[in-house]
């Protein structure tokens, strides 16, 4: 999630370990069953200060004349499922394609989806997550479903 927020794996892994630590520091003696909560709701935080930071740099860089572009693009894992080059360039494309789409979204409605879909968290714990309300989850969440099937729509087709 910090990986596809940031479009960069070493800050997202930055970013990753800051949330465990605070995670660690401050909730050590909750219950167990308490961290995933907890961890997820430190992380939308660390991610959102991370956007805040961006856009200081920017402001800054930029007032300079200069920018940063360190772009990384999420790793793919070794391919254990023996496809072929043509089906391996396939699916890779359709992987660029859906990351950009979710870069795209606004940062809420990215980290709603990714919360709701890759996480599996409910509205009401996507909602304690990012400290909004579930109105506002079911909101972000339609208007990102919306939009990627409006950039993806001619992918699902060829199927």
């Amino acid at each position: 999630m910090a990986e596809l927020a940031t479009g960069n794996k070493d800050e997202a892994l930055d970013i990753l370990q800051d949330a465990m630590f605070k995670l660690v520091e401050r909730y050590a003696e909750k219950p167990a069953e308490e961290w995933g909560p907890l961890f997820t709701t430190i992380l939308q935080s660390r991610i959102k200060d991370w956007y805040r930071r961006q856009q200081v740099r920017k402001g800054i860089l930029g007032w300079f004349g200069t920018t940063h572009s360190d772009t990384d693009l999420i790793q793919q894992a070794e391919d254990k499922q023996g496809r072929s080059p043509e089906q391996h360039l396939v699916a890779r494309q359709r992987t660029d394609v859906l990351e950009q789409a979710l870069r795209a979204l606004p940062v809420r409605q990215q980290q709603v989806f990714l919360l709701r879909n890759w996480e599996g968290l409910s509205v009401d714990a996507t909602a304690r997550a990012m400290k909004i309300s579930t109105g506002s989850v079911k909101t972000h969440y339609s208007r990102a479903l919306q939009s990627l099937r409006t950039r993806l729509g001619k992918y699902r087709e060829q199927e």
